[in-house]
Protein backbone atom coordinates (compact mmCIF):
# COMPACT_ATOMS: atom_id res chain seq x y z
CA UNK A 1 0.00 0.00 0.00
CA UNK A 2 2.69 2.63 1.10
CA UNK A 3 4.48 1.60 -1.77
CA UNK A 4 1.48 2.11 -4.23
CA UNK A 5 1.06 5.55 -2.41
CA UNK A 6 4.89 6.18 -3.22
CA UNK A 7 4.57 5.72 -7.35
CA UNK A 8 1.78 8.48 -7.01
CA UNK A 9 3.38 10.55 -5.34
CA UNK A 10 5.91 10.76 -8.07
CA UNK A 11 3.99 10.21 -10.91
CA UNK A 12 2.46 13.79 -9.89
CA UNK A 13 5.77 15.39 -9.18
CA UNK A 14 6.72 13.91 -12.18
CA UNK A 15 3.37 15.51 -14.20
CA UNK A 16 3.76 18.84 -12.19
CA UNK A 17 7.66 19.40 -13.39
CA UNK A 18 6.47 18.39 -16.95
CA UNK A 19 4.03 20.73 -17.01
CA UNK A 20 6.17 23.73 -15.39
CA UNK A 21 8.43 22.78 -18.27
CA UNK A 22 6.14 22.97 -20.88
CA UNK A 23 4.82 26.51 -19.57
CA UNK A 24 8.33 28.03 -19.57
CA UNK A 25 8.82 26.71 -22.69
CA UNK A 26 5.92 28.40 -24.57
CA UNK A 27 6.74 31.31 -22.91
CA UNK A 28 8.08 33.85 -25.38
CA UNK A 29 10.50 36.71 -24.73
CA UNK A 30 11.93 38.83 -26.71
CA UNK A 31 15.24 39.27 -26.27
CA UNK A 32 15.58 42.47 -28.74
CA UNK A 33 13.22 44.58 -27.10
CA UNK A 34 14.50 43.63 -23.66
CA UNK A 35 17.99 45.16 -24.95
CA UNK A 36 16.27 47.96 -25.93
CA UNK A 37 14.59 48.48 -22.92
CA UNK A 38 17.61 48.07 -20.96
CA UNK A 39 19.99 50.43 -23.65
CA UNK A 40 17.44 53.10 -23.01
CA UNK A 41 16.74 53.02 -19.16
CA UNK A 42 20.34 52.67 -18.76
CA UNK A 43 21.72 54.98 -20.89
CA UNK A 44 18.98 57.66 -20.83
CA UNK A 45 17.58 57.70 -17.40
CA UNK A 46 15.44 60.39 -15.76
CA UNK A 47 15.44 58.62 -12.73
CA UNK A 48 17.51 61.59 -10.70
CA UNK A 49 15.32 64.68 -12.67
CA UNK A 50 11.96 62.19 -11.88
CA UNK A 51 13.03 62.28 -7.72
CA UNK A 52 14.39 65.55 -7.71
CA UNK A 53 11.02 66.85 -8.59
CA UNK A 54 9.20 64.78 -6.84
CA UNK A 55 10.66 65.56 -3.44
CA UNK A 56 12.36 68.93 -3.70
CA UNK A 57 10.11 71.21 -6.15
CA UNK A 58 6.99 69.28 -5.62
CA UNK A 59 7.95 68.65 -1.39
CA UNK A 60 5.78 66.64 1.40
CA UNK A 61 2.34 65.49 -0.77
CA UNK A 62 0.19 64.53 2.09
CA UNK A 63 -3.31 63.62 1.69
CA UNK A 64 -6.11 66.38 0.51
CA UNK A 65 -2.60 69.05 0.97
CA UNK A 66 -1.97 72.04 -1.52
CA UNK A 67 1.19 69.85 -2.46
CA UNK A 68 -0.78 66.69 -3.56
CA UNK A 69 -2.94 68.74 -5.63
CA UNK A 70 -0.38 69.95 -6.88
CA UNK A 71 2.05 67.28 -7.59
CA UNK A 72 -1.86 66.21 -9.45
CA UNK A 73 -1.03 68.56 -12.17
CA UNK A 74 2.23 68.23 -12.76
CA UNK A 75 3.03 64.05 -13.31
CA UNK A 76 -0.57 65.00 -15.47
CA UNK A 77 1.36 67.50 -17.45
CA UNK A 78 4.63 65.14 -17.61
CA UNK A 79 2.83 62.77 -19.27
CA UNK A 80 0.97 64.78 -21.99
CA UNK A 81 5.16 66.26 -22.76
CA UNK A 82 5.71 62.47 -23.21
CA UNK A 83 2.89 62.06 -25.63
CA UNK A 84 0.98 59.16 -23.75
CA UNK A 85 -2.56 59.30 -24.68
CA UNK A 86 -6.04 59.92 -22.17
CA UNK A 87 -3.80 61.71 -19.61
CA UNK A 88 -6.69 62.66 -16.81
CA UNK A 89 -6.97 63.24 -13.07
CA UNK A 90 -9.78 61.06 -12.50
CA UNK A 91 -11.73 61.15 -9.29
CA UNK A 92 -12.73 57.87 -7.60
CA UNK A 93 -15.12 59.51 -4.99
CA UNK A 94 -14.83 61.24 -2.21
CA UNK A 95 -11.83 61.05 0.42
CA UNK A 96 -12.66 64.40 2.89
CA UNK A 97 -10.67 67.60 4.26
CA UNK A 98 -7.37 68.93 3.04
CA UNK A 99 -4.90 70.19 5.72
CA UNK A 100 -1.41 71.99 5.33
CA UNK A 101 1.04 73.54 7.52
CA UNK A 102 1.78 76.87 7.36
CA UNK A 103 3.98 77.60 10.21
CA UNK A 104 5.40 75.33 12.74
CA UNK A 105 7.82 76.26 15.47
CA UNK A 106 8.99 74.68 18.85
CA UNK A 107 11.72 75.46 21.07
CA UNK A 108 12.83 75.02 24.95
CA UNK A 109 13.48 77.91 26.81
CA UNK A 110 13.72 77.08 30.58
CA UNK A 111 16.18 76.05 31.90
CA UNK A 112 18.13 76.75 28.80
CA UNK A 113 17.81 77.44 25.19
CA UNK A 114 17.35 74.72 23.01
CA UNK A 115 15.89 73.82 19.68
CA UNK A 116 13.53 70.84 19.61
CA UNK A 117 12.87 68.56 16.51
CA UNK A 118 9.37 68.29 15.94
CA UNK A 119 6.39 68.55 13.39
CA UNK A 120 2.75 68.68 13.94
CA UNK A 121 0.82 65.73 14.19
CA UNK A 122 -1.08 65.00 10.79
CA UNK A 123 -5.06 67.16 10.78
CA UNK A 124 -4.13 69.08 13.97
CA UNK A 125 -5.71 72.01 14.80
CA UNK A 126 -3.32 75.07 15.10
CA UNK A 127 -2.44 77.05 18.28
CA UNK A 128 -4.07 80.16 17.86
CA UNK A 129 -0.39 82.00 18.23
CA UNK A 130 2.58 81.62 20.15
CA UNK A 131 2.29 79.75 22.93
CA UNK A 132 4.60 80.61 26.18
CA UNK A 133 4.54 77.93 28.80
CA UNK A 134 5.73 75.92 31.13
CA UNK A 135 5.08 72.26 30.22
CA UNK A 136 3.20 70.07 33.08
CA UNK A 137 3.71 66.30 33.12
CA UNK A 138 0.55 64.10 32.73
CA UNK A 139 0.72 60.76 34.50
CA UNK A 140 -2.63 59.16 33.75
CA UNK A 141 -2.91 54.82 34.68
CA UNK A 142 -6.31 54.91 34.95
CA UNK A 143 -9.57 57.49 34.65
CA UNK A 144 -9.10 58.56 38.46
CA UNK A 145 -5.81 60.04 37.64
CA UNK A 146 -7.61 62.91 35.27
CA UNK A 147 -8.98 64.33 38.94
CA UNK A 148 -5.22 65.30 39.91
CA UNK A 149 -5.10 67.70 36.55
CA UNK A 150 -8.63 68.94 36.39
CA UNK A 151 -8.88 73.15 36.15
CA UNK A 152 -4.73 73.26 36.05
CA UNK A 153 -4.27 72.76 32.22
CA UNK A 154 -5.75 75.70 30.02
CA UNK A 155 -3.47 76.61 27.34
CA UNK A 156 -0.56 74.76 28.86
CA UNK A 157 1.74 72.86 27.06
CA UNK A 158 1.58 68.85 28.39
CA UNK A 159 3.45 65.90 28.36
CA UNK A 160 3.44 62.21 28.55
CA UNK A 161 5.26 59.39 29.69
CA UNK A 162 6.99 57.06 26.84
CA UNK A 163 9.32 54.36 26.60
CA UNK A 164 11.98 54.32 23.84
CA UNK A 165 14.73 51.94 23.58
CA UNK A 166 18.28 53.92 22.63
CA UNK A 167 20.89 50.79 22.77
CA UNK A 168 23.50 51.27 20.66
CA UNK A 169 22.64 50.95 17.03
CA UNK A 170 24.77 47.88 16.05
CA UNK A 171 22.86 46.87 13.25
CA UNK A 172 23.98 48.19 9.95
CA UNK A 173 22.14 51.65 8.61
CA UNK A 174 21.52 49.71 5.41
CA UNK A 175 21.35 46.01 4.06
CA UNK A 176 20.21 44.10 0.71
CA UNK A 177 18.94 40.76 1.24
CA UNK A 178 21.50 37.90 1.12
CA UNK A 179 21.07 34.57 -1.11
CA UNK A 180 20.25 32.56 1.77
CA UNK A 181 17.69 34.97 2.77
CA UNK A 182 16.19 35.52 -0.45
CA UNK A 183 15.51 31.49 -1.36
CA UNK A 184 14.23 31.81 2.23
CA UNK A 185 11.50 34.20 1.23
CA UNK A 186 10.06 31.16 -1.44
CA UNK A 187 9.16 29.02 1.66
CA UNK A 188 5.44 29.00 2.35
CA UNK A 189 4.36 28.09 6.29
CA UNK A 190 1.08 25.83 6.07
CA UNK A 191 -0.83 26.11 9.38
CA UNK A 192 0.91 27.73 12.07
CA UNK A 193 -0.05 28.66 15.81
CA UNK A 194 -2.16 31.43 16.93
CA UNK A 195 -1.82 35.11 15.99
CA UNK A 196 0.46 37.22 17.60
CA UNK A 197 -1.45 38.50 20.94
CA UNK A 198 -3.17 36.64 23.51
CA UNK A 199 -6.64 37.34 24.65
CA UNK A 200 -5.14 39.25 27.69
CA UNK A 201 -2.58 41.35 25.09
CA UNK A 202 -5.52 42.25 23.36
CA UNK A 203 -7.66 42.91 26.56
CA UNK A 204 -5.48 45.47 27.43
CA UNK A 205 -4.59 47.23 24.05
CA UNK A 206 -8.40 47.32 24.01
CA UNK A 207 -8.49 48.96 27.65
CA UNK A 208 -5.12 51.68 27.18
CA UNK A 209 -7.13 52.84 23.32
CA UNK A 210 -10.50 53.56 25.75
CA UNK A 211 -8.28 55.50 28.33
CA UNK A 212 -6.31 57.11 25.83
CA UNK A 213 -9.86 58.29 23.96
CA UNK A 214 -10.81 59.43 27.09
CA UNK A 215 -7.76 61.63 27.60
CA UNK A 216 -8.14 63.46 24.46
CA UNK A 217 -11.21 64.59 25.00
CA UNK A 218 -10.33 65.54 28.57
CA UNK A 219 -7.63 68.11 27.22
CA UNK A 220 -9.92 69.40 24.81
CA UNK A 221 -12.06 70.18 27.81
CA UNK A 222 -9.56 71.60 29.83
CA UNK A 223 -8.25 73.57 26.46
CA UNK A 224 -4.76 72.62 26.59
CA UNK A 225 -2.58 74.90 24.58
CA UNK A 226 -0.08 71.99 22.93
CA UNK A 227 0.40 68.37 23.74
CA UNK A 228 4.12 66.75 22.81
CA UNK A 229 4.39 63.65 21.87
CA UNK A 230 7.45 61.59 21.73
CA UNK A 231 7.89 59.19 18.72
CA UNK A 232 10.08 56.02 17.84
CA UNK A 233 13.27 56.49 15.75
CA UNK A 234 17.07 57.72 16.61
CA UNK A 235 19.28 60.53 15.77
CA UNK A 236 16.28 63.26 15.76
CA UNK A 237 14.19 60.71 13.32
CA UNK A 238 10.75 61.37 14.18
CA UNK A 239 7.82 58.99 12.98
CA UNK A 240 4.84 59.89 12.11
CA UNK A 241 0.85 59.58 12.70
CA UNK A 242 -2.61 61.93 12.82
CA UNK A 243 -3.85 63.31 15.57
CA UNK A 244 -7.09 64.79 13.56
CA UNK A 245 -9.25 63.61 11.14
CA UNK A 246 -9.54 64.14 7.63
CA UNK A 247 -13.72 63.56 7.91
CA UNK A 248 -16.03 66.35 6.82
CA UNK A 249 -17.70 65.96 10.69
CA UNK A 250 -15.13 69.13 11.63
CA UNK A 251 -14.42 67.82 15.07
CA UNK A 252 -11.82 70.00 17.01
CA UNK A 253 -8.80 68.53 18.05
CA UNK A 254 -6.21 69.29 20.90
CA UNK A 255 -3.13 71.28 19.01
CA UNK A 256 -0.33 68.43 18.82
CA UNK A 257 3.56 67.76 17.63
CA UNK A 258 5.44 64.71 17.68
CA UNK A 259 8.71 65.41 18.93
CA UNK A 260 11.99 63.32 18.69
CA UNK A 261 12.46 60.75 21.21
CA UNK A 262 15.69 62.15 22.91
CA UNK A 263 14.39 65.24 22.56
CA UNK A 264 10.97 64.02 24.79
CA UNK A 265 13.19 61.83 26.95
CA UNK A 266 15.14 65.25 27.78
CA UNK A 267 12.14 66.57 29.08
CA UNK A 268 10.58 63.93 30.73
CA UNK A 269 13.80 63.63 32.72
CA UNK A 270 13.53 67.23 33.84
CA UNK A 271 10.12 67.55 34.74
CA UNK A 272 10.23 63.60 36.67
CA UNK A 273 13.12 65.25 38.54
CA UNK A 274 11.14 68.26 39.93
CA UNK A 275 12.77 70.63 37.25
CA UNK A 276 10.63 73.62 35.84
CA UNK A 277 10.62 73.21 31.97
CA UNK A 278 9.16 76.55 29.46
CA UNK A 279 8.50 75.83 25.57
CA UNK A 280 7.84 78.00 23.44
CA UNK A 281 5.81 76.61 20.18
CA UNK A 282 3.72 77.53 17.29
CA UNK A 283 1.72 75.69 14.79
CA UNK A 284 -0.13 77.55 12.30
CA UNK A 285 -2.75 75.12 9.88
CA UNK A 286 -5.10 76.03 6.60
CA UNK A 287 -7.85 73.38 6.32
CA UNK A 288 -9.13 73.21 2.90
CA UNK A 289 -12.63 72.59 2.58
CA UNK A 290 -13.35 73.61 -1.03
CA UNK A 291 -12.69 69.89 -2.41
CA UNK A 292 -13.77 66.30 -0.64
CA UNK A 293 -12.68 64.37 -3.21
CA UNK A 294 -9.98 62.27 -3.84
CA UNK A 295 -8.09 61.56 -6.97
CA UNK A 296 -6.02 59.36 -9.30
CA UNK A 297 -3.71 60.21 -11.90
CA UNK A 298 -4.37 58.23 -15.36
CA UNK A 299 -2.09 58.08 -18.57
CA UNK A 300 -1.92 55.34 -21.31
CA UNK A 301 -0.08 53.67 -24.28
CA UNK A 302 -2.99 52.85 -26.62
CA UNK A 303 -2.85 49.16 -27.47
CA UNK A 304 -2.71 48.58 -31.34
CA UNK A 305 -4.49 44.59 -31.70
CA UNK A 306 -7.91 44.95 -32.92
CA UNK A 307 -8.74 42.05 -30.58
CA UNK A 308 -6.51 42.54 -27.45
CA UNK A 309 -6.22 46.61 -27.22
CA UNK A 310 -9.50 47.15 -25.47
CA UNK A 311 -7.59 44.48 -22.44
CA UNK A 312 -5.18 46.69 -19.61
CA UNK A 313 -1.96 46.57 -18.46
CA UNK A 314 -1.78 48.53 -15.24
CA UNK A 315 1.25 49.55 -12.99
CA UNK A 316 1.15 51.89 -10.15
CA UNK A 317 2.58 53.47 -7.18
CA UNK A 318 0.97 56.09 -4.48
CA UNK A 319 1.49 59.76 -5.38
CA UNK A 320 0.72 61.10 -1.53
CA UNK A 321 3.10 61.02 1.29
CA UNK A 322 3.61 62.02 4.72
CA UNK A 323 3.89 65.70 5.78
CA UNK A 324 7.39 66.18 7.55
CA UNK A 325 9.72 64.65 4.88
CA UNK A 326 8.92 64.97 1.31
CA UNK A 327 8.06 61.04 0.48
CA UNK A 328 11.71 59.65 -0.45
CA UNK A 329 11.60 56.97 -0.10
CA UNK A 330 7.54 56.37 0.64
CA UNK A 331 6.51 56.62 -2.15
CA UNK A 332 8.47 59.37 -4.41
CA UNK A 333 10.45 55.99 -5.42
CA UNK A 334 7.56 53.81 -6.57
CA UNK A 335 5.90 56.55 -8.42
CA UNK A 336 9.37 58.12 -10.29
CA UNK A 337 10.20 54.29 -11.41
CA UNK A 338 6.99 53.66 -12.70
CA UNK A 339 7.25 56.93 -14.78
CA UNK A 340 10.33 56.25 -15.97
CA UNK A 341 9.54 52.91 -16.96
CA UNK A 342 6.42 54.36 -19.12
CA UNK A 343 8.37 56.52 -20.51
CA UNK A 344 10.99 54.25 -21.84
CA UNK A 345 8.24 51.99 -23.40
CA UNK A 346 6.60 55.41 -25.13
CA UNK A 347 10.39 56.55 -26.16
CA UNK A 348 10.74 53.60 -27.86
CA UNK A 349 7.54 53.92 -30.03
CA UNK A 350 6.39 50.84 -28.47
CA UNK A 351 2.86 49.92 -29.67
CA UNK A 352 1.26 47.26 -27.52
CA UNK A 353 -1.39 44.91 -28.29
CA UNK A 354 -2.97 45.55 -25.26
CA UNK A 355 -3.66 48.80 -23.44
CA UNK A 356 -0.83 49.57 -21.05
CA UNK A 357 -2.29 52.37 -18.05
CA UNK A 358 -0.46 53.86 -15.38
CA UNK A 359 -1.61 55.19 -12.05
CA UNK A 360 -0.55 57.18 -9.46
CA UNK A 361 -2.59 56.71 -6.73
CA UNK A 362 -4.12 59.38 -4.35
CA UNK A 363 -4.69 58.91 -0.26
CA UNK A 364 -2.55 55.72 -0.10
CA UNK A 365 -1.34 56.41 3.50
CA UNK A 366 -4.91 56.69 4.95
CA UNK A 367 -6.20 53.44 3.61
CA UNK A 368 -5.44 52.93 -0.28
CA UNK A 369 -8.12 54.96 -0.60
CA UNK A 370 -6.84 55.57 -4.27
CA UNK A 371 -7.29 52.16 -5.64
CA UNK A 372 -9.77 50.66 -3.69
CA UNK A 373 -11.64 53.62 -5.28
CA UNK A 374 -10.12 52.98 -8.64
CA UNK A 375 -11.54 49.26 -8.16
CA UNK A 376 -14.77 50.33 -6.95
CA UNK A 377 -15.52 52.21 -9.78
CA UNK A 378 -14.00 50.20 -12.84
CA UNK A 379 -13.10 46.70 -11.52
CA UNK A 380 -15.44 45.28 -9.07
CA UNK A 381 -17.11 45.41 -5.84
CA UNK A 382 -15.70 43.29 -3.22
CA UNK A 383 -18.34 43.18 -0.83
CA UNK A 384 -21.12 42.57 -3.42
CA UNK A 385 -19.05 40.17 -5.89
CA UNK A 386 -20.30 42.35 -8.67
CA UNK A 387 -18.16 42.66 -11.65
CA UNK A 388 -17.58 45.81 -13.69
CA UNK A 389 -16.56 46.88 -16.93
CA UNK A 390 -12.73 46.36 -16.34
CA UNK A 391 -12.53 42.97 -14.42
CA UNK A 392 -12.26 40.63 -17.11
CA UNK A 393 -9.99 43.15 -19.07
CA UNK A 394 -6.79 43.35 -17.18
CA UNK A 395 -3.76 41.26 -17.09
CA UNK A 396 -2.13 42.40 -14.56
CA UNK A 397 -1.33 45.39 -12.03
CA UNK A 398 2.33 45.86 -10.73
CA UNK A 399 2.79 48.07 -8.07
CA UNK A 400 6.18 49.91 -6.46
CA UNK A 401 6.20 50.80 -2.99
CA UNK A 402 8.97 49.59 -0.87
CA UNK A 403 11.70 51.99 -0.75
CA UNK A 404 14.03 52.76 -3.54
CA UNK A 405 15.97 49.13 -3.00
CA UNK A 406 16.59 47.58 -6.06
CA UNK A 407 14.30 44.99 -7.15
CA UNK A 408 15.04 40.91 -6.58
CA UNK A 409 12.11 39.45 -7.41
CA UNK A 410 8.27 39.32 -7.21
CA UNK A 411 5.68 38.15 -4.80
CA UNK A 412 2.95 36.33 -6.59
CA UNK A 413 0.04 36.22 -4.25
CA UNK A 414 -0.48 32.79 -4.07
CA UNK A 415 -1.08 32.03 -7.63
CA UNK A 416 1.23 29.10 -8.42
CA UNK A 417 0.29 28.92 -12.26
CA UNK A 418 2.55 32.08 -12.48
CA UNK A 419 5.46 30.71 -11.46
CA UNK A 420 6.73 29.55 -15.03
CA UNK A 421 5.77 32.32 -16.61
CA UNK A 422 7.92 34.95 -14.15
CA UNK A 423 10.42 32.51 -13.68
CA UNK A 424 10.74 32.95 -17.46
CA UNK A 425 10.38 36.43 -17.99
CA UNK A 426 13.30 37.26 -15.00
CA UNK A 427 15.66 35.52 -16.66
CA UNK A 428 17.07 38.47 -18.45
CA UNK A 429 17.42 40.21 -15.51
CA UNK A 430 19.56 37.43 -13.29
CA UNK A 431 22.80 39.44 -13.84
CA UNK A 432 21.05 42.48 -12.02
CA UNK A 433 20.31 40.38 -9.06
CA UNK A 434 16.65 40.08 -9.29
CA UNK A 435 15.51 36.03 -9.94
CA UNK A 436 13.62 35.40 -6.86
CA UNK A 437 9.63 34.30 -7.58
CA UNK A 438 7.96 33.53 -4.74
CA UNK A 439 4.37 32.51 -4.07
CA UNK A 440 4.36 34.69 -0.89
CA UNK A 441 1.61 37.27 -0.21
CA UNK A 442 2.78 40.80 1.18
CA UNK A 443 0.54 43.52 2.09
CA UNK A 444 -0.47 46.69 3.06
CA UNK A 445 -0.28 48.76 -0.15
CA UNK A 446 -2.08 48.84 -3.37
CA UNK A 447 -1.71 45.79 -5.17
CA UNK A 448 -3.94 44.61 -2.77
CA UNK A 449 -7.43 46.33 -3.71
CA UNK A 450 -6.47 43.99 -7.58
CA UNK A 451 -6.05 40.85 -6.11
CA UNK A 452 -8.85 41.09 -3.18
CA UNK A 453 -11.09 41.29 -6.56
CA UNK A 454 -9.22 38.13 -8.17
CA UNK A 455 -6.88 40.58 -10.33
CA UNK A 456 -3.78 39.56 -10.56
CA UNK A 457 -1.80 42.37 -8.28
CA UNK A 458 1.86 41.94 -8.17
CA UNK A 459 4.46 43.81 -5.58
CA UNK A 460 8.20 43.93 -5.93
CA UNK A 461 10.63 41.83 -3.80
CA UNK A 462 12.98 44.87 -3.24
CA UNK A 463 16.15 45.43 -1.16
CA UNK A 464 15.25 47.42 2.12
CA UNK A 465 18.19 49.44 2.01
CA UNK A 466 16.91 51.79 5.37
CA UNK A 467 13.56 51.98 4.22
CA UNK A 468 11.91 50.82 7.40
CA UNK A 469 14.34 53.21 9.58
CA UNK A 470 13.45 56.46 7.32
CA UNK A 471 9.83 55.57 5.68
CA UNK A 472 6.70 57.53 7.44
CA UNK A 473 9.55 60.67 9.00
CA UNK A 474 11.07 63.49 8.81
CA UNK A 475 14.02 62.87 6.81
CA UNK A 476 11.95 60.46 3.77
CA UNK A 477 14.20 62.79 1.64
CA UNK A 478 15.66 62.90 -1.58
CA UNK A 479 18.93 61.85 -0.24
CA UNK A 480 17.66 58.43 1.18
CA UNK A 481 16.96 57.67 -2.15
CA UNK A 482 18.89 54.86 -4.34
CA UNK A 483 18.98 56.40 -7.67
CA UNK A 484 21.11 53.45 -9.28
CA UNK A 485 18.80 50.76 -7.73
CA UNK A 486 15.71 52.76 -8.79
CA UNK A 487 16.82 52.84 -12.91
CA UNK A 488 17.15 48.75 -12.05
CA UNK A 489 13.57 49.25 -11.19
CA UNK A 490 12.23 50.70 -13.82
CA UNK A 491 13.99 48.57 -16.35
CA UNK A 492 12.53 45.19 -14.72
CA UNK A 493 9.08 46.85 -14.86
CA UNK A 494 9.12 48.02 -18.19
CA UNK A 495 10.09 44.57 -19.21
CA UNK A 496 7.15 43.08 -17.34
CA UNK A 497 4.96 45.51 -18.98
CA UNK A 498 5.87 44.68 -21.91
CA UNK A 499 5.91 40.84 -22.02
CA UNK A 500 2.37 41.11 -20.21
CA UNK A 501 0.68 43.64 -22.72
CA UNK A 502 2.31 41.06 -25.65
CA UNK A 503 1.02 37.78 -24.14
CA UNK A 504 -1.06 36.05 -26.48
CA UNK A 505 -3.28 35.50 -23.04
CA UNK A 506 -3.83 36.99 -20.06
CA UNK A 507 -2.01 35.83 -17.02
CA UNK A 508 -3.97 33.22 -15.32
CA UNK A 509 -6.08 33.90 -12.47
CA UNK A 510 -7.42 32.77 -8.95
CA UNK A 511 -10.63 31.91 -8.45
CA UNK A 512 -12.86 34.40 -7.48
CA UNK A 513 -16.52 34.08 -6.74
Amino acid sequence: MNKQRNISFYLILTALFAFSTMAIAQEEVNLQMIHKIKNEGIGNSQIQDLSHNLTDYLGPRLSGSSNLRKAREWTAEKFKEWGLSNVRIDSYGDFGRGWDVKKSYIAMKDPYYAQVIGYPKAWTDGTNGLIDSEVMLLEITSEDDFDKYKGQLKGKVVITPANFNHGPAFEPEARRWTEEQLEERKTISIGGGGGRYTPEMLAQLRAQRALDQKLTQFLLEEEVGLKLTGTRGNFGTVFHTRAGSFSTDKLPTVPEMEISSEHHGRIYRLLKNGKSVKIEAEIEVEWLDDDYKGYNVLAEIPGTDKNLKPELVLLGAHLDSWHAGTGGNDNSAGVAVMMEAIRILKTLDYQPKRTIRIALWGEEEQGLFGSRGYVQKYVADRSSKEKKAEWDKISAYYNLDNGSGKIRGIYLEGNDMLVPVFEKWFEPFHGMGAKTITTRNTGSTDHVAFDAVGVPGFQFIQDPIDYGRGYHTNMDVYERMQLSDMTQAAVIIAAMVYNTAERDEKLPRKPWN
